[in-house]
């Protein structure tokens, strides 16, 4: 029985995550009808995308490209803040996520081999699961990627089609679960990563479609 009230708890937040994407998506068409930017709706959908694209696997980042298409140079820098404060969301959530807690969610699913090997890196310290990446890495890159991690990082955010390996919220929430990316170093990289649509439609200062 314990394991059909997980399977309801897991379907009605998928549920509830479809629904309030569904809105956001239906509201922010509205975002351009009257004279007036309508901002206590603005205001809700930003908040709405900043928890959508912090879930992993939900395409978040379309609702972002919706109100910067439509909504042009003058909500540019908020959705900009949103998506910031969206994926550092779904990195403090991987970052207070206990290893043993995944490790028996894990267990519960049948995935015993994961939820070992999630069991034994929450055993380790940050410099230690540097070490045992390092090892299951190919000689000649490991010392690369893993220096040049953050770099890594900022380029997974922006890989098209990155969804299927969790989204822009999954790759953070992975982050903050390995423990290896600081908090500062973490904000500086999102800040950089999520900048460049947004600073390109605040320069155009107008929607890229006209409603």
């Amino acid at each position: 029985m314990l394991w059909l009230l997980r399977i309801a708890v897991i379907l009605t937040l998928a549920y509830a995550l479809y629904a309030l994407s569904a809105w956001v998506m239906a509201q922010t068409q509205t975002l351009g009808n009257g004279p007036q930017l309508r901002v206590g709706l603005l205001v809700l959908l930003l908040l709405a995308y900043a928890l959508l694209i912090a879930v992993p696997f939900v395409p978040g980042i379309e609702i972002g490209l919706s109100l910067l298409m439509l909504g042009g140079g003058s909500i540019a820098p908020f959705v900009y803040l949103g998506t910031i404060a969206g994926l550092m969301l779904a990195y403090f959530t991987g970052l207070h996520v206990a290893p043993a807690l995944v490790g028996r969610w894990l267990a519960d699913l049948g995935l015993r081999r994961a939820s070992e090997a999630v069991m034994r890196l929450g055993l380790l310290t940050p410099p230690q699961r540097l070490e045992a990446l390092r090892a299951r890495l190919p000689a000649r890159l490991a010392p690369h990627l893993l220096r040049f991690r953050h770099v890594l990082l900022a380029l997974l955010i922006n890989l098209p089609g990155n969804a299927v390996i969790g989204g822009g919220g999954g790759i953070c929430l992975l982050a903050g679960m390995s423990r290896l990316y600081a908090p500062a170093p973490m904000l500086l990289t999102i800040a950089l990563a999520v900048a460049p649509v947004p600073l390109l439609i605040w320069a155009m200062g107008r929607p890229l479609i006209a409603l």
